[in-house]
């Protein structure tokens, strides 16, 4: 990995299906929040032979800006781009190596006030949601002082809806549950939605760690590198502290708006 590289070498496979159906160029910016199968996705947009794909290209910036106490966080600034704006320009510039679809794995708490917000036109915005007890329980294990930006939920709310409003029409909403129920079903109406075809290359994918993974990933990614296809939709039981109960509340009233814009299985 090259130092200060806001994006990696992508990993594919071959497929039959003929990609002059696809509009030239296609920027996917999915927006998600932490703790979710993001990078389960990531693999799977990654291993179409016809996308390029990148990992939290903003990551860089939010810890250089918030100075949070991430795992890995002095590597990580050391290591990619961390100025908003090049990223931005990188982002919305010509795809690297000559695939004509460019997916974007983004954390939206990572996109900062202080960041512009104009460069969002220029790509396809997708949105990815959790469950928030699910997704609080997870998160707790990496940061105990959680607040609600660090969610992600609000920043995902204030994103749709500048979309919606610019664009007129309602951005495409996923749920992780329904993706882990119904993978084939829900990635054709994702694919539907940003007008690609389906590849069945995206059901599945080898294990291990990739180059487009962040410097990150040795702290994150330990489950997702074991992976091949996403994993079947299990509840999680994990209790909320009490502590963190009105933190939950206002999770679910975020997530909720977003949930009823879903595409539904």
């Amino acid at each position: 990995m090259q130092p200060r590289s806001p994006g990696f070498v992508s990993i594919s496979t071959a497929s039959r299906i003929t990609i002059s159906m696809i509009p030239q160029p296609l920027r996917i910016a999915m927006w998600s929040g932490p703790r979710n199968i993001s990078t389960a996705l990531m693999r799977s947009w990654g291993n179409r032979p016809d996308t390029f794909v990148c990992d939290e290209p903003f990551y860089a910036h939010y810890l250089v800006q918030t100075q949070l106490p991430h795992p890995g966080a002095e590597e990580v600034i050391r290591c990619q781009e961390n100025d908003w704006r090049k990223v931005v320009a990188w982002l919305t510039g010509p795809v690297p190596e000559g695939k004509t679809i460019f997916y974007q794995k983004h954390m939206a708490h990572h996109l900062l006030p202080n960041m512009g917000r104009s460069w969002l036109h220029e790509v396809t915005n997708c949105f990815l949601i959790r469950q928030p007890r699910e997704m609080l329980t997870s998160l707790l294990h990496f940061l105990p002082q959680l607040t609600l930006a660090d969610t992600g939920l609000p920043q995902q709310l204030e994103i749709f809806r500048h979309v919606q409003e610019r664009t007129g029409s309602t951005p495409p909403v996923i749920d992780a549950r329904d993706v882990l129920e119904a993978p084939r079903r829900m990635l054709g109406l994702l694919c539907d939605a940003v007008n690609v075809p389906f590849m069945e290359a995206m059901l599945s994918w080898p294990p291990g760690p990739r180059k487009t993974d962040g410097v990150w990933a040795k702290y994150w990614y330990a489950a997702v590198e074991k992976t091949t296809t996403f994993q079947p939709y299990t509840p999680k039981d994990d209790r909320v502290p009490d502590s963190l109960r009105p933190l939950l509340a206002q999770c679910e009233e975020l997530y909720q708006q977003l949930y009823q814009q879903r595409l539904r299985p």
